[in-house]
């Protein structure tokens, strides 16, 4: 399982450092905009995009650029200075240089948490990778939660197992303002008569034997006889199993290794 974490968290990264800035990016409120006009220097402004999805350009003043991709932009831009007679044929260049308006927020354990501009169609692993995939603390599954209409909803994806399966249609292309949630590990805890008591990730299908490994194997005074665990039930209340060493734990268990009576 840590051999995988790590080949992800490789392939993760190789993908954000390949990526390449997005020359068709629609522009709308808040974006910072480069403008120059070829031959005339005096017309290269950097502006903001207004609330209302305009800016305000030399000669043409209000321009209206919301929803527009840089070169429908660059064309408007251009039209309007030469149907209102100041240049012939000028040639437009514009610049995206800090996006607002399409962002997605990547929170919890991640390297990398943050607001990220959303450059052209992005997925979920995208965005993973640009916020430096899982840290340490990070499990298996990221959380997708969007605002549609006034609803909100969440979409839990495996993304190890999306990887290992290669069903890459759980990848979801984001849109504005989505969050992306990379959940905690899962946790299981150990005491008594163990060499490292504490609390471990929980690995897949892992045992009770398993555990044991994990926090070291038994004291001197240890016993593999009578492991219990204390498990939360679906009704919230705490109840006491006797496991076999084949058993698999649950999210949160608490293995407790008896001391021998001889």
């Amino acid at each position: 399982m840590k051999s995988l974490h790590k080949w992800m968290m490789g392939a993760l990264l190789s993908l954000a450092m390949g990526w390449a800035g997005a020359a068709d990016f629609t522009l709308g409120p808040g974006d910072i905009v480069k403008i120059s006009v070829y031959g005339n220097p005096d017309l290269g402004i950097e502006t903001r995009v207004s609330e209302s999805g305009s800016i305000t350009f030399p000669l043409v003043g209000q321009v209206d650029v919301n929803g527009l991709n840089t070169p429908a932009a660059e064309r408007k831009i251009a039209g309007l200075l030469e149907s209102g007679g100041f240049l012939k044929k000028p040639q437009v260049n514009l610049v995206v240089s800090q996006i607002q308006s399409r962002q997605v927020s990547v929170l919890g354990q991640v390297n990398r948490p943050g607001r990220f501009p959303l450059e052209g169609k992005r997925s979920v692993m995208d965005l993973l990778a640009l916020a430096g995939g899982f840290n340490p603390d990070g499990g298996d599954t990221i959380s997708l939660i969007r605002k549609r209409d006034g609803k909100v909803s969440k979409t839990v994806i495996d993304v190890v197992e999306m990887v290992r399966t290669g069903e890459l249609a759980k990848d979801l292309d984001l849109e504005p303002n989505d969050i992306l949630y990379a959940e905690r590990s899962p946790r299981f805890y150990i005491y008594g008569e163990v060499q490292r008591p504490g609390a471990f990730r929980l690995e897949r299908q892992m045992t009770v034997i398993q555990a044991l490994a994990v926090g070291g194997g038994l004291s001197p005074r240890g016993t593999e006889r009578g492991i219990r665990v204390k498990r939360r039930g679906a009704d919230g209340k705490e109840q006491i199993v006797q496991v076999k060493h084949d058993d698999l734990l649950q999210v949160d268990d608490v293995v407790y290794v008896k001391e021998s009576w001889f």
